[in-house]
């Protein structure tokens, strides 16, 4: 699509709407896209005033963020986090090479704080696993996973999804919700496995683009929590 506007520009004072030439800016479902901080609001018109010629969505992932807050997870807020909560019944956390050493080790290293993170911050515990085998975690670990995503607003549960949904993991979402992990450290601990493989045997191209893809799209989710 075109370029049809000549600017964008933030709107209200609570919440906050982005206007094109002083039309309200609508989600994909028609909905007014109004959005909780001004910071947030003023980053999406950001996106919209660097188009050149053609639309890119691709480049206006806030944009996409907040629309899908809008018309997928605040429908059924609850339902959605309940989604992301059951990324702990399989946290990519507990589930541990048997060999070789240095895997061993270097998923300890990197794995073990953040479990400690969580046992401290939640009061849970979680069964480690090794290999692939499915083993489950403790109910009342699962129950209060369950509590502390439904205790987030739309906004923050759409943007928390691509963080689990491309690391795998529930324990990294809560942290950078959390403030307490920022997107390189949830890129290089959800992708530890990846990554040490790559060490060893060198970087596939292919492989190497897909991440830097999906690398942006968590960069731009965390940037959105950090917004608002």
């Amino acid at each position: 699509m075109k370029r049809f506007y000549t600017a964008a520009a933030v709107t209200g004072d609570g919440p906050f709407g982005v206007a094109l030439d002083g039309k309200p800016l609508r989600t994909p479902a028609r909905a007014a896209l109004a959005v909780p901080g001004r910071a947030l609001a003023a980053a999406i018109a950001v996106e919209w005033n660097a188009q050149v010629t053609e639309i890119q969505p691709r480049t206006m992932p806030l944009t996409g963020l907040a629309n899908a807050a809008i018309d997928r997870v605040a429908p059924d807020v609850e339902g959605f986090a309940d989604g992301l909560a059951r990324f702990a019944e399989n946290e990519l956390l507990t589930y541990r090479a048997a060999h070789p050493a240095p895997l061993v080790a270097a998923q300890a290293a990197a794995w073990d704080p953040w479990l400690d993170w969580a046992r401290r911050r939640y009061d849970v515990d979680f069964a480690l696993i090794e290999g692939v085998i499915h083993r489950p975690q403790p109910p009342a670990t699962l129950l209060r996973v369950q509590a502390a995503f439904r205790a987030l607003d739309a906004f923050r549960l759409a943007a928390l999804n691509p963080v689990v949904t491309i690391s795998g993991s529930a324990i990294i979402g809560l942290a950078v919700a959390e403030g307490a992990m920022d997107a390189a450290t949830a890129w290089a601990v959800g992708h530890l496995d990846e990554l040490w493989q790559a060490e060893q045997w060198g970087k596939d191209p292919l492989a190497e683009a897909g991440h830097a893809e999906r690398q942006a799209d968590l960069g731009a989710a965390v940037a959105m929590l950090q917004l608002l």
